[in-house]
């Protein structure tokens, strides 16, 4: 368990879903500033700040090149994280290829994994929330094959960047449609349906937790687990501009107008 003490009139926030680069360079780049002006908006009293999944909607690394563009967002995260800030990233199933480009060139700290965080006396379980949960055994099995080191190795060594991220992009694209279908998408209905709200009770039931933190579902949840415990989704930024903060009291899910 990480541990954070979080300093008198400091917060703690949250985000995901970004998508950064979809569904074209237009509407990115208008995404892009919005969020941007967030992380200015956040930065008078942010302490840490957790980006959960899928900043981009679709990223790979080689050893020495990137993917081109998202320079103001990469340049405030490097401000944010100058001043002092924390900044702790979750790789996503859109950017689960990430590699130490973002930890060696801006400081942030990268996990792929959920984690669990002590911040002052409140309990936090925190992480993308792809793969977890009930049923999807579909994408349960791909996954295991794009996290693999042999997947990554055939992709960087046998395919040119240019062919690479043409690649990547067009498969990002196909989930992108739904993204901006809001009746099949962004109303929720049942929580008990919710395959993340299933996997938190699951988890609470072996070991506590004040708060379940996720993305991934790009629905915008604020549910009691037990009287003592909550499941958080932190909605997105593609129709939310959606996130969460904690107080040091309470955790709670904003928009950014």
């Amino acid at each position: 368990m990480d541990t954070i003490n979080l300093a008198k009139g400091k917060k703690v926030y949250f985000a995901s879903d970004f998508h950064l680069g979809a569904p074209n360079f237009e509407k990115s780049r208008i995404r892009e500033l919005n969020i941007i002006r967030w992380l200015e908006y956040i930065k008078k009293d942010a302490q840490v700040l957790f980006l959960v999944g899928d900043l981009f909607d679709f990223w790979f690394e080689y050893k020495n090149s990137i993917p081109k563009g998202y320079t103001r967002f990469f340049g405030k995260l490097a401000e944010l994280s100058d001043l002092g800030i924390e900044i702790i990233v979750f790789s996503g199933n859109h950017d689960m290829w990430m590699g130490d480009y973002l930890s060696t060139e801006i400081g942030l700290k990268q996990y792929r994994e959920p984690r669990t965080y002590k911040i002052n006396n409140t309990s936090f379980y925190v992480g993308h929330g792809d793969g977890l949960g009930p049923g999807d055994y579909a994408y349960k099995i791909l996954k295991r094959v794009f996290e693999s080191r042999i997947s990554r190795f055939l992709f960087t060594w046998v395919f040119h960047p240019n062919i690479a991220l043409f690649l990547g992009n067009s498969w990002a694209s196909h989930s992108w449609a739904k993204h901006e279908k809001e009746d099949d998408v962004y109303f929720f209905v049942n929580k008990e349906k919710e395959i993340l709200y299933s996997y938190s009770k699951e988890i609470e039931s072996k070991q506590h937790h004040d708060y379940y933190i996720f993305g991934h579902r790009h629905y915008k949840l604020d549910i009691e687990i037990n009287a003592n415990s909550k499941y958080l989704n932190l909605g997105d930024w593609i129709v939310f501009n959606s996130y969460g903060v904690f107080d040091g009291n309470s955790c709670t899910i904003e928009i950014f107008d």
